[in-house]
């Protein structure tokens, strides 16, 4: 698949660098992460960056000093007032996903949104819903997905060569924690390092083994070292969930905030087959830097190692099939998959 991705990537921004006009995006929200997306866009020159929008003025005017052509507005509002505008890239807190994803495509605009696209299931379902009405071009930012160290796991389980997988390790451990305040409100985040981490690892490995069924889900949600549930209101810094899949597959999920880890992050996702195995993982506790490793009894292939410039590639390829006229994709119907897995998570 990372032929399939990757290589799409290359022939969409080869096929497209011959048109003169690329689609002309907003951006809302331009924090670290939306004016990261922003200036990878327009560093493969995938969009226009047309206008900024962010309710933190200190955002807007550092990202105007990357875009300085774009205009800079006061609202989502004003955004898709802009008859111009053919996509909306959205990096604003979670709480604000679904409704302002769902009006900008109400509004014609395709959409790119940072995960989670919804507190929950229902939320994700009304927005690939106004996707699907509307016939616009819906994408998430599951980065994951993206970078050459996954497309080379995802290789090697599509390719039948390690067996039945029987067993998939999914690990996600931040020695830190979110710096915004509306992380811990479960109202706003729609929960803790499960929605905010775990989502991640959940999407790579359905997606890796063709979103099979799920037929069963437990879990154990932590708040400071003790049990809670989602109805004490509380998000969790812990959680720990077993997933059984349909032909006989199990799934181990692990995610934290905050936790004595020893380094700065712990983030892998191995899968188990009867002739062999095979894992992506980060490097020396690093957010960034990930190997691809093949497993073979005692022996360890190493498939892919860094550099690799992964970051906002996502985006990269949504504005490419954007730039080349692509409307709704059944893909995100996977968007639902995953909610439906982390509201099971969260005993909702």
């Amino acid at each position: 698949m990372q032929e399939t991705i990757l290589d799409k990537e290359k022939g969409l921004s080869a096929s497209s660098s011959s048109a003169s006009a690329k689609p002309k995006l907003g951006f809302l929200g331009v924090g670290w992460i939306g004016r990261n997306r922003m200036e990878v866009i327009a560093k493969h020159g995938a969009g226009e960056v047309a206008y900024i929008s962010d309710t933190a003025v200190q955002n807007a005017e550092e990202a105007a000093k990357s875009a300085p052509e774009a205009k800079q507005l006061h609202s989502l509002e004003a955004i898709l007032h802009q008859p111009e505008v053919d996509g909306v890239v959205i990096a604003t807190p979670s709480a604000f996903h679904a409704e302002q994803s769902s009006l900008s495509l109400e509004a014609g605009k395709a959409v790119f949104c940072q995960k989670p696209l919804g507190r929950n299931v229902e939320e994700t379902k009304r927005v690939v819903e106004a996707a699907r009405k509307q016939n616009k071009l819906l994408g998430v930012d599951l980065s994951y997905r993206f970078t050459k160290a996954m497309q080379e796991v995802y290789k090697v389980v599509q390719s039948g060569e390690l067996g039945h997988i029987y067993a998939i390790e999914l690990v996600f451990h931040n020695a830190y924690g979110p710096d915004k305040a509306w992380f811990y409100e479960q109202k706003l985040s729609g929960g803790g390092c499960v929605i905010d981490l775990g989502v991640h690892l959940v999407d790579l490995a359905l997606w890796s083994m063709n979103f099979p069924a799920v037929k069963k889900v437990q879990s154990q949600l932590f708040a400071k070292g003790k049990p809670i549930s989602m109805a004490e209101g509380k998000v969790e810094d812990y959680a720990s969930a077993s997933i059984e899949l349909e032909h006989n597959t199990h799934m181990q999920l692990s995610c934290s905030w905050n936790l004595p880890a020893g380094q700065e992050a712990i983030i892998s996702a191995t899968f188990y087959g009867t002739k062999g195995g095979v894992a992506f993982k980060n490097v020396n506790g690093s957010f960034y830097d990930f190997v691809a490793e093949r497993y073979y009894g005692t022996k360890t292939e190493q498939l892919c190692s860094p550099p690799d410039d992964w970051m906002g590639r996502a985006a990269v390829v949504w504005a490419n099939r954007l730039d080349k006229g692509e409307g709704f994709n059944e893909e995100a119907e996977e968007y639902i998959k995953v909610a439906e897995v982390l509201d099971k998570i969260y005993g909702r």
